[in-house]
């Protein structure tokens, strides 16, 4: 697939930007992967190309699936290149850290008219590494939020574990359950122990156009059902301008990816992966399945509306 790289020293941002062979003027930011080259940032390319939209994938570095302080100002500078070549619409769509990144983007940029956020939290939380130090896989980043807009980190939720305790309950708690990665107890635990302040939620009241909320009841990672229901009734109580719709489904695990789009990520066994990943696919296939061609079919008609809308 032809695509334009794009590097944090010469373009303000690390990403590459794919042109739908049908040509388009709409364009959904894209970041899902840990690189935006990489196998699952080319599957939701094709993905979403085949919607009808260009793509712009984006991540923190090559190969680097840590957040922490990224810098804001590089979506912006994004969604400025992307109108000066061509697009009248802009989107943004991310899963699971990167979901929550959308929302915060998009609370941020008025530019973005239509927000896709998988498995989001409501609120910004501190900022992690990933590698390898002291036997953890993960740990939190002292200080440092997960998002930074002009050199200030934004405020967010500290975890109540830190260095390497952080890692040990990921690690008990995944142990426990059988799951790949069990996270839900830190999210939980650090809640209880820091009651989220209001500057640290997103103010999601600024997001424009469409907002669409996916998530699932029995989410390993964290209680996203939970973080999505809080944004329902923040807009309730708020002032707005966008169109929510909300997708909480009872089994659906961390991957409430659409199922075409998880195909493409693994065209064998892509079923198999799940069930292997998370014990609540393992239990509900045929239900985490339907969830997935039910997101589909929705996001597909989302997608085809934002894309028609004046």
């Amino acid at each position: 697939m032809k695509h334009l790289h794009f590097d944090v020293e010469l373009n303000g941002f690390y990403g590459a930007y794919w042109a739908c062979a049908g040509g388009s003027d709409c364009a959904v930011i894209t970041m899902i992967g840990d690189d935006p080259e990489d196998r699952l940032a080319r599957s939701a390319v094709k993905w979403l190309c085949g919607c009808g939209v260009n793509v712009l994938t984006m991540s923190p570095a090559k190969k680097d699936y840590g957040h922490h302080n990224y810098p804001l100002e590089r979506v912006e500078t994004a969604i400025s290149w992307l109108k000066a070549n061509g697009n009248r619409k802009i989107g943004v769509a991310g899963a699971s850290t990167t979901g929550t990144l959308a929302l915060t983007a998009a609370a941020m940029f008025p530019d973005i008219t239509l927000t896709i956020a998988m498995t989001p939290s409501d609120f910004v939380w501190q900022g992690f590494l990933q590698g390898k130090r002291d036997g953890c896989k993960e740990w939190p980043v002292e200080g440092e939020s997960l998002f930074s807009y002009r050199g200030k980190p934004l405020p967010y939720m500290p975890f109540c574990y830190q260095h390497p305790d952080y890692w040990h309950c990921i690690a008990a708690e995944s142990k426990r359950t059988g799951d790949m990665v069990n996270s839900r107890k830190l999210f939980d635990d650090s809640e209880t122990a820091h009651p989220i302040e209001p500057e640290e939620y997103i103010p999601v009241e600024n997001i424009r156009g469409k907002l669409l909320l996916i998530g699932a009841e029995d989410d390993a990672l964290w209680d996203t059902a939970k973080y999505i229901r809080r944004m329902e009734k923040r807009l309730a109580e708020k002032p707005h301008e966008c169109e929510i719709e909300t997708m909480v489904y009872a089994h659906g695990t961390h991957f409430v990816f659409p199922e075409g789009m998880l195909k493409i990520m693994l065209p064998v066994g892509s079923g198999l992966f799940v069930k292997f990943a998370f014990q609540a696919a393992k239990k509900y296939p045929k239900e985490c399945r339907q969830t997935r061609i039910d997101i589909e079919k929705r996001m597909c008609r989302v997608l085809a509306e934002w894309k028609g809308a004046k």
